[in-house]
């Protein structure tokens, strides 16, 4: 009986492992519905939508290149971020549920952190053609705390859409019962209206 319960164990493990990644390929690369793969060229394989990428000045800005915006990555569990922080700007604490993030710095010095399920914060500061890797949902940030370079830097993920849930973002902005964050974080009515307004929808 104990063994039938441990190969239950195993394979529900095994499942939910499974429904955590890209689905797996069958053939060599997916084709999607309604093309013939016969018709398929190098063009099918290439993104060009980086080239011209730049943040909005004073902001931190990024483009992202998932399966949706680039459907030969569906199924090959790889997806990529080009990321640009301006002169003092911040990527806030998210995390990313189905992939875990690689980043490399080209251009500029960058701080980062993560925070394991332990609350231990973990930090680096970054120079260029430095990797830091953020394991798989785990909450993390960057900053540049430059007051005068902007800073580059490219996102490799373990998914080919990883996804993001960022914090404040969620927390402040999804519509979360007041009563339920004032008693989460222990602060006013006054300060909770402050938190939510940049999240507020403008008219």
């Amino acid at each position: 009986m104990a063994t039938m319960k441990l190969v239950v164990v195993l394979m529900m493990t095994t499942v939910i492992a499974v429904w955590a990644r890209d689905p797996e390929l069958t053939t060599d690369f997916a084709v999607p519905v309604g093309m013939n793969a016969s018709m398929i060229t190098g063009d099918f394989f290439t993104f060009t939508g980086l080239r011209d990428f730049s943040a909005a000045p004073n902001t931190f800005g990024s483009k992202k290149v998932t399966h949706v915006e680039f459907p030969a990555l569906t199924g090959l569990g790889v997806g990529v971020t080009l990321l640009e922080y301006k002169p003092k700007t911040l990527n806030p604490p998210h995390t990313h549920p189905r992939g875990s993030e690689l980043i490399y710095v080209l251009s500029g010095h960058l701080d980062v952190g993560l925070i394991d399920s332990a609350n231990k914060l973990y930090s680096a500061h970054l120079h260029e053609g430095d990797l830091f890797v953020f394991p798989q949902g785990l909450v993390h940030f960057q900053i540049n705390m430059s007051k005068k370079k902007s800073v580059r830097a490219l996102s490799a993920f373990g998914s080919s859409n990883a996804g993001t849930i960022s914090l404040p973002r969620n927390i402040f902005g999804s519509g979360i019962e007041n009563e339920v964050l004032l008693k989460a974080f222990k602060i006013t009515s006054a300060e909770l209206m402050k938190l939510k307004a940049p999240f507020m929808p403008t008219m």
